[in-house]
């Protein structure tokens, strides 16, 4: 069975999102392997523009990444899908005989262009901008809800 990953840059500081990703995670157990991967927020990023702060992030999250992994980056101009269709994306994927399916989400500036260019593919949650704490619950859910959907339980109200 295929693992699912996400890695975010930074601990979330808010103890009521936190406990509701910690619930989602659990469920997500149920269904798959998944792994919530956190890098540490920058240390010393004042003297550091926007580009060395996405480049400094970008090899951070570059070293958590296998050469077999699928990575799919969570990004504003990525894809749109609704669940139903979500749901049907994860299944492909995960049909697709890989290790790894990696989701990540970016620091405050987004993504490097190292990332972009290893990147196989970009999801959008929302046209919304979210904060990078509240997309870590939103997108633990959906992932929660596309299993749901694929295994026709009824926690997705169709």
């Amino acid at each position: 069975m295929p693992n699912i990953k996400l890695i975010a840059i930074g601990k979330t500081d808010n103890n009521h999102l936190q406990s509701l990703i910690d619930d989602y995670q659990k469920r997500l157990g149920h269904y798959i392997r998944f792994e919530f991967e956190i890098i540490p927020d920058l240390k010393k990023v004042k003297h550091l523009s926007e580009a060395q702060q996405k480049e400094k992030e970008g090899d951070l999250i570059i070293n958590k990444i296998q050469k077999s992994d699928v990575v799919i980056l969570l990004d504003e101009n990525g894809k749109q899908l609704d669940s139903v269709a979500f749901s049907g994306y994860l299944q492909k994927h995960l049909n697709s005989g890989i290790k790894t399916l990696i989701f990540i989400i970016g620091g405050p500036y987004g993504f490097s262009d190292q990332l972009y260019q290893r990147a196989n593919g970009k999801l959008g949650l929302s046209k919304m901008t979210f904060s990078h704490q509240m997309v870590r619950l939103f997108f633990i859910e959906q992932l929660y809800r596309g299993f749901t959907i694929l295994r026709n339980e009824p926690y997705h109200h169709r």
